[in-house]
């Protein structure tokens, strides 16, 4: 019995291996793209639910799109928390409206499908330019209402510049996202560089907490990642941001704001951002932004966002000198 307790525990470790080899391979390849491939486009389930109502008249239900990717999953509650106490605040039955797209959630935004919506810096650059999109507030947190792009790598990784992701396997968020893809694909640009030619592979985890598990886990050897998002799992779930490294901050920009349709009747939109700049003036309204990590909500004004927008237009000025 003994001669064979040798060869059974090696083929247990073997079929360990295999397996675990046969997800990540799955996992990058349904994921992912190649040098020259564009990831696979998703549908999102609850579009047609969505697309059959009507906005709010300014009378009725307040529909409020929260993306997936605006904050880990451990924070989610808090967002719904927040939304009831707006329904509370503002009298009104409050939806809603749950997506993992940046580009679904500007579309429903645009449509006027959605009365509120809490999107990143870039999708609201975009839909400022393309339909009008408003600010109505934005969250302040850590003292200020800016945030940064983190480029991370495990803990034990040999890299410790950006320059070193050379090669290696990497983890973007969305493709609209402004620190999980605009802000590293810049840095890249400033290289003379592109992800398809200077990544190995690169994959899109739709959001920034599982592109941070994704480098602690050892899926990819990199990720960009919202740095409210990263501190937030820091405080939360330190035994997987300890599994990671930053190894650079970019300069700061815009915080991902609250935002409106420009046709949301303008009652509307004054009721709103008084309930929005008023939360923390309350103890329940504290005790929700407490648990969202944020401080209060502020105005802030749309030069905030100029820096993206910059990036957006030397890309755009560069890709039209290569073409």
């Amino acid at each position: 019995m003994k001669k064979m307790a040798g060869p059974v525990r090696i083929s247990v470790m073997m079929r360990i291996v295999l397996y675990a080899g046969l997800i990540l391979s799955v996992f990058l390849s349904s994921a992912g793209c190649g040098r020259k491939d564009e990831p696979a486009r998703v549908s999102l389930e609850k579009k047609e639910e969505v697309d059959k109502q009507a906005a709010s008249d300014g009378k009725g239900s307040l529909r409020i799109a929260v993306g997936g990717m605006i904050t880990p999953k451990e924070g989610f509650a808090y967002y719904r928390k927040f939304l009831d106490y707006v329904g509370e605040k503002t009298g009104r039955h409050v939806e809603f409206v749950d997506r993992e797209d940046y580009a679904e959630i500007n579309k429903l935004v645009g449509s006027g499908k959605v009365d509120v919506a809490f999107v990143c810096g870039g999708p609201y650059v975009d839909g400022h330019k393309e339909f009008g999109m408003e600010l109505l507030v934005a969250p302040q947190a850590y003292g200020g209402s800016v945030y940064y792009s983190y480029i991370i790598v495990a803990k034990d990784s040999a890299i410790d510049r950006f320059e070193g992701l050379r090669g290696k396997t990497f983890a973007f968020t969305d493709p609209l996202s402004n620190t999980g893809k605009l802000v590293p694909t810049y840095m890249l640009a400033r290289m003379d560089e592109t992800p398809a030619d200077f990544f190995k592979k690169y994959i899109y985890t739709k959001s920034h907490d599982k592109a941070i598990r994704a480098v602690a886990q050892g899926i990819v050897e990199g990720a960009a990642v919202d740095s409210l998002i990263w501190e937030y799992t820091n405080r939360v779930s330190p035994e997987i941001t300890s599994k990671t490294r930053v190894i650079k901050k970019s300069p700061p920009y815009g915080i991902p704001p609250v935002v409106v349709p420009k046709d949301l009747a303008p009652e509307t939109k004054t009721l709103l951002r008084q309930v929005f700049l008023n939360a923390h003036n309350d103890e329940k309204g504290r005790e929700i932004l407490k648990g969202m990590m944020i401080e209060r909500f502020v105005d802030i004004d749309d030069s905030a966002y100029n820096s993206i927008r910059e990036m957006k237009t030397w890309l755009e000025r560069r890709r039209g000198k290569r073409d």
